[in-house]
């Protein structure tokens, strides 16, 4: 009974070191940008007060129409590998921890038939514009708070830009670019 015991203890203990390194390494990989933090699910997401939340919100507003209408899909289809490992985008293409992003510029905020979406996304019954798609990219907790969606955001409004016009292209009838 106690070897019993002492298997299952370190299957756990193997399982909780697994996670721990999982999340260490994409932490490595994709790190964390400067000036934020990462939420833990159920806690909200810091930044919005203090000396760098200030300087922040002090910032000019960068105006991403712009940058989305003359944004080069090939650096959208690039940053759109941070998105692999949940999402996948072609046309039938599956669901995974995240839903399959075709057709998602311009659908709805729960678009996938079938997908398991957090009350979060649910509740936001929006259409994925480039406006709403550009601030929910930039801080997914923060946009909306309680999704089950773990990834950080991406700072960069170049990057956001490239990455909205590349999924907007990905769609049996993509929408009209901003002007």
């Amino acid at each position: 009974m106690s070897l019993e015991a002492n298997k299952i203890a370190a299957a756990v203990l193997v399982g909780g070191l697994l996670t721990l390194s999982v999340g260490i390494a994409t932490h490595m990989i994709y790190g964390t940008p400067s000036g934020s933090s990462v939420a833990v699910a159920g806690e909200p997401a810091e930044g919005a007060g203090g000396v760098e939340g200030a300087t922040q919100e002090a910032a000019a507003p960068v105006d991403m129409m712009p940058l989305i209408a003359s944004a080069d899909p090939a650096a959208g289809e690039k940053a759109f590998g941070k998105c692999k490992a949940c999402h996948t985008s072609e046309k039938g293409g599956p669901n995974r921890v995240g839903p399959n992003l075709w057709n998602t510029v311009g659908g709805h905020s729960a678009h996938m038939d079938g997908f398991a979406y957090s009350d979060a996304i649910k509740g936001l019954n929006i259409t994925w514009d480039f406006e709403h798609l550009d601030k929910f990219l930039e801080n997914p907790k923060g946009y909306a708070p309680g999704t089950k969606m773990t990834f950080a955001g991406i700072k960069k409004p170049e990057e956001r830009a490239a990455l909205i016009r590349w999924l907007r292209d990905q769609a049996d009838s993509p929408i009209a670019l901003p002007q």
